[in-house]
């Protein structure tokens, strides 16, 4: 049995609250309640979150209370720091538990307690650098969905909590619980640790259904050329007046959004299976293994080659 404390704030924010049914739907899907769940704070009681939800929780009297502590974020993790008691308390859990985590910008309080100290380290897009810039001994990588360093876990912002909390039921469970705890959960995808913080479709942001039908289009046929001739006939428009629209929608030309697309997916590809990167390579529409690398370069900065490294060294 694991059991999984959640340390909260006033103030917490409410969507970190949203993994918790990672471990529930886990339960259900083992046939027994493999996790155990708590609600705790420094003093215990009512805690009002951010919205407003008020959450009754237990004081921590004892670090045994939890082999997992999960800490919550909250919305100014700068302005508004953790005070000196969850400092210390975070520190004392830390130096006993199996596994402790920081949620979103609950990665603040493990950083003000040493926790993150020469460690790898995420948190949400917005405050990547201000925790970079408070706390410099820390190795900070800003896009990056969740970080298990080794017993200390960190994560991006907002939904990226489930996405962590399904990389704990994989340690304890197997990736097929953690594949079926996904799917009950209607995930399009599972996001794995390495995967960025910001999704190309997102960012993309057509304002038209036309140019987004031509991106999903584009999505899904990967393999192909996609040439404006090709995008532009799928929504029925010349090629012209779609290159016209789409850079006035997008704020970039469609070759270089297809290239986008290509490279997500490619990354994608890379961390979730053990294909070559020739057949990376081939399923995302790049010519070779030579040019994926020339793609990486200038998107990324890296190498495909690192990813995939990054990706085993997470998951030894």
């Amino acid at each position: 049995m694991h059991r999984v404390g959640y340390l909260l704030c006033e103030g917490f924010q409410v969507m970190g609250l949203a993994s918790q049914s990672v471990f529930e739907f886990a339960n259900l899907l083992v046939g027994e309640p493999v996790y155990v769940l708590g609600n705790y704070s420094v003093a215990g009681g009512m805690l009002r979150s951010s919205l407003g939800l008020q959450l009754q929780t237990q004081a921590v009297d004892s670090p045994g209370h939890a082999d997992t502590w999960l800490v919550a974020g909250t919305l100014m993790p700068v302005q508004t720091p953790p005070s000196a008691a969850e400092v210390e308390l975070v520190r004392a859990l830390g130096q006993q538990a199996r596994r402790t985590a920081g949620i979103c910008t609950g990665a603040f309080t493990l950083a003000a307690a040493g926790l993150l100290d020469e460690r790898r380290a995420t948190t949400h897009w917005a405050y990547a650098k201000a925790m970079q810039q408070c706390y410099p001994r820390i190795r900070v990588e800003q896009d990056r969905i969740f970080i298990a360093d080794g017993n200390l876990w960190t994560s991006a912002g907002m939904t990226a909590c489930i996405d962590m909390a399904l990389g704990m039921v994989e340690k304890d469970l197997g990736a097929d619980i953690a594949r079926a705890v996904a799917h009950r959960l209607v995930m399009q995808q599972r996001r794995t640790g390495g995967q960025s913080q910001h999704s190309q479709m997102l960012e993309l942001a057509p304002k038209s259904d036309r140019i987004q039908a031509a991106l999903e289009y584009a999505r899904q046929h990967l393999q192909q050329p996609l040439g404006v001739e090709e995008l532009a006939g799928v929504v029925h428009l010349s090629p012209r007046q779609f290159s016209r629209v789409f850079t006035a929608e997008t704020g970039q030309s469609p070759a270089k959004a297809i290239e986008r697309l290509r490279l997500e997916a490619a990354r994608l590809l890379i961390e979730q299976s053990r294909h070559s990167l020739d057949v990376v390579a081939r399923e995302t529409g790049f010519r070779d293994r030579r040019h994926l690398r020339e793609a990486f370069l200038r998107g990324f900065g890296i190498p495909p080659q690192a990813v995939r490294r990054d990706v085993r060294r997470l998951n030894s």
